[in-house]
């Protein structure tokens, strides 16, 4: 009997079913939470180890984008977090707490997490049989039961051990916190019916609708969630965060949380020794005592700062500190992604735009330091503000002020989320327009040659125009949304505050509070308030760095196309022998570009690739350095398939004089050394003999410190082909491929770059691309490419004499020299006739 007294209510015992009138409180809050603990606990683990077993992982462009979801789960949390505040408030009330509400309120907070679990496990996986839709059985009778059970406290009107008559705070609270219940149980279960955040139609048609998920998928990232993902984009974070394998920069991490914790124990005393200040003034205490008290106020003040934590001593100490771990942070991010856009294959780099990459990680290498220093320095700080601030009202104050702190704090958060959320979509549209525009202002800049043939400035500056507008429709819509939320914000804390200021002060006038009360709570009170604003703008300043790292996420989710074996072994290298076996290859799938390509490079050869621009000879040279790899076939070199081989080692051995030349913005040496970086300057001249670029540098005012120009562009076209060539001789490769390598040279550079090209390629295995059939006459032989295949191999001679396409190629071009010569001869002759006449 003692322990049911104990457990139970006086003059109770949980046997008496009906008392007064109504239901045995220690009856009803025993059964209700024992039920529902029964259904989400028991139920719901078999119905979680179905999910994991049997169930599959839901695509995410499968799952609705609904914001009735995301209050599906605010309502839940909601709920939870009520049965725990509640718990705590009447621990905290003082007097007899009965074991029942102990019970209660433990069994309740249990099962509403497990609910939300439940919620979501079935948003993330699905049961790939199941041909329903909707919320399953589990989950649906916990919310029914939970409403249920809500209603059922009606019976008990009458009951002058319910709090149905508000007599008094406590009867109050708990009124106002059955009636919280009463509203969030019965919208989870109609809310349910619907199932808001769960397909509509069965899973097992969606993913056999392909064409359907190809048109909606475009649209599903556009309108996903910021926080879609978040796991995957906090991994990616993480080697960020914690700076490993420097001691240094650890302990320093770990002492700018130590001083964290310092400012919140801070912010706590601050407000207490104001109102100590304030009652000592007023009861007349000594100075002494007066002025010991102010002195510790200013010190923690100076502390502190202006309240904020933005400019006081210790915060100003912390942000000092944290410099040297934000540069580590900056550092590794932009050189990670630098070698990871290196290691992306030649398709990737054809295809971008360098205007919206540059863009992309710029604002995503900053807005990792601007994530980090939210999330550690003010979105936890905060939180832990607020939870301090509740407890503290409610054991010096009452629970009144708890509460009003909590629904403030509670209103305040959930519409600064649910907002913010909202205007995503304007944010992510505006940095969309600006990308766009700047990457239509580099692409002008860089093909400005381009713009002024076609007189097309205006045009340029027209579409220019035309993206900042777009872009500013974009902005007003961002800021528009900004100043609504803005105004939401100060109307719910300007509201709290007057609550709270007029229950203060109505305690004053009654004798229960001081006046140093009424002071502490409007300096805690504001105190806490000034963070909290910003934390809008803080909880917008994360979604906005998640929504800048986007881009970034998505050139670090860019897969090498071409990659080492994980075993893959160094190219030994022995003679140079290259070959090509039934070789097939394709850019897109559907068109084949090398069709069963064979043939054999012996060692020290030189093999001419000819034929029709676009019938694959360009692509041979690339399959050979590995910018690519092949659908079909092998390629071998020294009887090693490259595919085998690490990608360094077989382009050390290889050199490459492409057709379009591209050189680096500095100077004429540098850019020949690019060949070895560690040659000598007398090596770098030697290079330039052999590749008849010499002389013409030497004319040049600076020399070889004469700079280029952005892409080589301060050069002619000849002059670039010859620094290329220059720099393919210094690299010293086994093996030389030449894309066209003298096309942009005049006729006798050609002649002298063919004698020093016959030079270096001896002794080399040599590919070679032309155009021109006379440079390769002298080649070991000769292939003739024709719609991705060899149509005809052999050597100059052996191909005349054949008559086929070779044969044709010669004769055209042949008789296109004949009428350059003879025009070159009338445009002689025309001059004399004119003087003579």
């Amino acid at each position: 009997m003692v322990f049911m007294q104990s457990y139970c209510e006086a003059n109770s015992s949980i046997s008496h079913t009906w008392v007064d009138e109504g239901i045995s409180p220690c009856f009803y809050f025993t059964l209700v939470p024992t039920i529902l603990l029964t259904i989400a606990f028991f139920l719901g683990t078999i119905h979680c180890i179905f999910y994991q077993k049997y169930g599959t992982a839901m695509e995410p462009k499968f799952m609705p984008r609904s914001r009735l979801y995301v209050f599906q789960q605010a309502i839940s949390v909601l709920l939870l977090v009520q049965f725990l505040g509640g718990l705590v408030w009447q621990a905290a009330s003082g007097g007899e707490l009965p074991g029942y509400v102990v019970l209660y309120g433990c069994f309740s907070v249990l099962a509403w997490a497990w609910a939300i679990a439940l919620l979501t496990v079935e948003r993330r996986r699905v049961l790939v049989m199941d041909r329903t839709r909707g919320h399953s059985t589990v989950l649906l009778l916990f919310w029914a039961i939970a409403f249920s059970a809500e209603n059922l406290a009606f019976v008990s009107w009458y009951s002058p051990h319910w709090w149905w008559g508000l007599e008094n705070n406590q009867q109050q609270v708990l009124f106002a916190l059955w009636l919280m219940r009463y509203i969030g149980t019965g919208l989870l279960f109609f809310i349910g019916l619907k199932a808001p955040g769960l397909p509509r139609r069965p899973y097992m048609l969606l993913i056999n609708e392909d064409e359907r998920d190809v048109e909606n998928s475009g649209q599903y990232l556009r309108s996903q969630s910021t926080w879609q993902g978040f796991r995957k984009k906090v991994r990616l974070l993480v080697p960020y965060m914690w700076p490993r394998h420097n001691i240094f920069l650890q302990l320093l991490v770990l002492f700018c949380l130590g001083l964290l914790g310092v400012e919140r124990v801070i912010n706590v005393f601050v407000p207490i020794y104001y109102k100590n200040i304030v009652n000592e003034l007023t009861d007349g205490s000594s100075w002494h005592t007066v002025a010991t008290t102010v002195c510790i106020y200013v010190l923690l003040k100076f502390l502190q700062g202006g309240g904020a934590g933005a400019s006081g001593f210790v915060s100003n100490m912390r942000s000092f500190l944290w410099i040297r771990v934000q540069q580590f942070t900056n550092r590794v991010v932009q050189v990670r992604l630098f070698a990871h856009l290196h290691s992306l294959s030649l398709r990737w780099h054809l295809g971008r735009k360098t205007g919206e990459v540059l863009r992309s990680i710029d604002r995503g290498t900053s807005s990792i330091n601007s994530l980090l220093s939210y999330i550690v320095f003010s979105i936890f700080p905060t939180i832990a503000d607020i939870v301090i601030s509740i407890i503290y009202f409610i054991t010096y104050f009452n629970a009144w002020f708890g509460l009003i702190v909590f629904i403030c704090m509670t209103l305040y958060l959930t519409l600064t989320i649910i907002i913010t959320e909202w205007r995503t979509k304007y944010r992510r549209d505006m940095n969309q327009q600006d990308n766009l525009a700047k990457s239509k202002a580099v692409d002008s800049l860089l093909n400005f040659e381009t713009v002024k043939y076609y007189n097309a400035e205006n045009y340029e500056v027209s579409r220019f125009e035309d993206a900042i507008l777009k872009y500013q429709a974009s902005e007003w819509k961002t800021q528009a949304s900004l100043a609504l939320l803005n105004q939401t914000q100060n109307l719910i804390i300007g509201s709290g505050l007057l609550a709270g200021s007029l229950l203060c002060a109505y305690f004053v006038t009654e004798g229960k509070f001081q006046v140093g009360d009424f002071v502490l709570f409007g300096t805690y009170i504001i105190q806490l308030y000034t963070p909290l604003n910003w934390f809008g703008t803080y909880y917008r300043m994360i979604q906005n760095s998640f929504i800048d790292m986007e881009s970034m996420f998505k050139l670090f989710e860019e897969e090498e196309e071409v990659k080492d074996e994980v075993n893959a072994g160094s190219l030994l290298y022995k003679q140079g022998k290259v070959e090509f076996e039934n070789v097939y290859f394709s850019y897109t799938n559907g068109f084949e570009i090398l069709k069963d390509v064979s043939f054999t490079v012996l060692p020290g050869q030189t093999v001419a690739l000819v034929g029709p621009s676009g019938s694959g000879k360009s692509t041979i040279i690339r399959l050979i350095f590995r910018f690519y790899d092949v659908q079909g076939g092998c390629i071998r070199i020294d009887g090693q398939d490259i595919s085998k081989v690490k990608q360094t080692s077989l382009r050390a051995h290889i050199g490459v004089v492409p057709q379009d030349t591209v050189l680096f913005n500095d100077t004429i040496r540098d850019n020949i050394r690019y060949g070895r970086i560690s040659a000598s300057d007398l090596e770098v001249e030697e290079a330039a003999i052999a590749a008849d670029i010499h002389d013409k540098i030497m004319a040049f005012p600076d020399g070889y410190d004469t700079q280029v120009g952005e892409r080589g562009l301060k050069l002619s076209g000849g002059e670039k082909q010859r620094v290329a060539i220059a720099r393919t001789i210094l690299k010293a490769p086994q093996i030389i491929l030449l894309d066209e390598a003298t096309s942009a040279l005049d006729t006798q550079t050609e002649r002298n770059i063919q004698a020093s090209l016959a030079k270096v390629c001896a002794n080399r295995t040599t590919v070679v691309v032309a155009h021109r059939l006379s440079t390769i006459i002298g080649a070991d032989q000769i292939l003739v490419v024709r719609d991705g295949q060899i149509a005809e191999r052999g050597q100059h001679e052996e191909l005349l004499l054949k008559g086929g396409l070779y044969a044709d190629m010669w004769l055209k071009q042949q008789q296109s020299q004949d009428l350059d010569s003879s025009s070159d001869t009338e445009c002689t002759v025309e001059p004399s006739v004119g003087q003579i006449m």
